[in-house]
């Protein structure tokens, strides 16, 4: 009997594993003949971005493409400084564009304030040497311990215990 139920669970296990295949088969038709259209659109967005990031870097670490429709680029800025500061670029980016192929003839560009970017500032790291940390170190001990000097020793203090 034992046998019989080993079986039984194997063959079940099998015909589970065969439904979520064809589910997953199915899914995966569904999606490509309903967003096949959106493919094409898709890749141009992807080269576009690629090629105003190479045009102007800084100012496409926050602004991205949006589409592309009758000769016209419409692109997104954060807020109304970057915006500016892209508009201040705009000729230099449309003849990157058309050097690389795109026929562009107008930028357009809109403020999306509501856009969140995650761009980490660069992390400030200060490697002290040990001759910049014992002269610290000396300067702290033979400090006059005065009112006028409590700020420089707690900063002292501070310095010398990051940095050992």
């Amino acid at each position: 009997m034992a046998t019989t139920n080993k079986n039984y669970r194997s063959a079940s296990s099998f015909q589970t594993n065969k439904k979520k295949q064809n589910l997953s088969s199915e899914a995966n038709t569904f999606l490509k003949s309903e967003l096949a259209h959106l493919w094409p659109a898709i890749a141009n967005i992807t080269a576009l971005q690629k090629e105003c990031v190479a045009a102007l870097p800084q100012l496409f670490l926050y602004c991205t493409v949006l589409h592309l429709e009758a000769e016209q680029l419409v692109v997104a800025a954060p807020n109304a400084a970057l915006a500016s500061k892209l508009k201040q670029q705009l000729p230099k980016l449309q003849t990157a564009l058309q050097k690389a192929g795109w026929q562009i003839n107008a930028i357009r560009i809109k403020v999306q304030a509501s856009q969140i970017f995650s761009a980490e500032p660069a992390q400030k790291k200060c490697q002290l040497s040990e001759l910049a940390l014992d002269a610290f170190d000396t300067l702290e001990k033979n400090l006059a311990n005065d009112s006028h000097n409590e700020e420089l020793l707690g900063a002292l203090r501070t310095l010398l215990t990051r940095h050992k």
